[in-house]
């Protein structure tokens, strides 16, 4: 059986599904590995380094996506390679279903079995092939690292013969997965550093890496079974903003993670919100994406607003392709192996499996 994967995008997309260190684990299911030429060059990965650990390269894309049989990417190959797969052919990757609809109809009337690894359940066998939470760790990482950059003061606070340089205050919005690395590398850098989620679980994450934890008065847990968050109530959405404006007076930089699955992401930080801030404050919004959580967001673009830098970066992964994409291969190997059974050397849709079932695009 021959697994496959073609370059993305690479004005969108820096990362890879398939690194040289993971081929030697397919080679152990006996499944052989296809590669374009030049697959890996833009991360510094020659093809060699692939041919060495095992893969076979091929001239190009176009003989990949045919001669494979399953194909692993990053992101929904670009429609008008969908042509060139054939029927009962498996895709894997992060298809977004949500707004990749008419797109995935296309695949589903050629007969492709799709697999979106963003639908994977919350459950402790799934956890070595969680793409969400291993890049979201690096994105919280990656986010505090850059906003950090962009503040122009010192972080820790810094005690000196001339006089003392206060910490700064770091707000973190959305304490999952980012939202806590983010809380965790803020806290070594010597920053003093607040959350709020709509999770009351979350509090005890939070204080556990030395965060201090915002609790709307009155809070429910908005907590979907799954784990994720879930929309608060007009109610909580206001006294949420209440607590969050009057914090926002003494807060340096904020770091923004609050996501729903599948929605546009909640508007947290609104444009009266920023206006309380300190001009020299940093905004870095992750969920800008989905729309963001801050009002002013602009996709891929650095706004300028009183003094208050506000970043939203479209894919802050593309910053960390290598260490990105080592995870998501790791991840992607692990879902591959669950689905193939190794007895009979084929892929084995069992639909029985809570993982391959709530994955498969119907």
């Amino acid at each position: 059986m021959r697994l496959g994967s073609i370059k993305e995008n690479l004005k969108i997309e820096q990362r890879i599904a398939v690194t040289p260190e993971i081929i030697r684990k397919y080679k152990s299911l006996d499944l052989s590995i296809i590669l374009p030429k030049g697959y890996g060059e833009h991360l510094g990965v020659s093809d060699q380094e692939f041919i060495k650990e095992g893969a076979e390269i091929l001239d190009d894309d176009n003989k990949v996506l045919s001669e494979a049989d399953v194909v692993l990417q990053m992101n929904l190959i670009a429609e008008e390679n969908f042509e060139k797969l054939k029927n009962e052919q498996i895709l894997i990757g992060v298809l977004n279903p949500y707004s990749n609809k008419e797109k995935l109809k296309k695949l589903l009337d050629k007969k492709i079995n799709c697999f979106s690894l963003e639908l994977l359940p919350r459950i402790t066998r799934a956890q070595s092939m969680d793409i969400l939470s291993s890049q979201a760790n690096l994105a919280g990482y990656k986010a505090v690292v850059d906003s950090f950059a962009y503040y122009q003061k010192a972080i820790p606070m810094m005690m000196t013969a001339a006089g003392t340089i206060p910490a700064a205050k770091v707000l973190i919005v959305g304490a999952g997965v980012a939202g806590l690395q983010a809380i965790a590398t803020a806290k070594r850098m010597g920053a003093i550093v607040y959350a709020t989620d709509v999770r009351l679980a979350s509090k005890e994450q939070v204080e556990s890496l030395g965060g201090k934890f915002l609790v709307v008065e009155g809070s429910e847990n908005l907590e979907t079974e799954g784990g994720y968050a879930k929309e608060a109530s007009e109610e909580f959405k206001q006294k949420q903003e209440n607590l969050i404006k009057e914090t926002l007076k003494k807060i340096d930089i904020v770091i923004c993670t609050a996501l729903i699955p599948g929605k546009k992401a909640p508007l947290i930080i609104k444009k009266d919100m920023i206006e309380v801030m300190q001009s020299g404050s940093v905004i870095y919004d992750l969920a800008a994406s989905q729309g963001g959580n801050s009002e002013l967001t602009k996709v891929n673009e650095i706004i300028d607003y009183n003094g208050i830098k506000i970043l939203g970066d479209s894919n802050i992964l593309n910053k960390l392709p290598n260490s990105a994409s080592n995870l998501y291969a790791k991840n992607m190997f692990n879902f591959v192996s669950n689905l193939y059974d190794k007895e009979n050397k084929k892929i084995n849709i069992n639909l029985e499996d809570e993982i391959i079932e709530k994955t498969q695009i119907k």
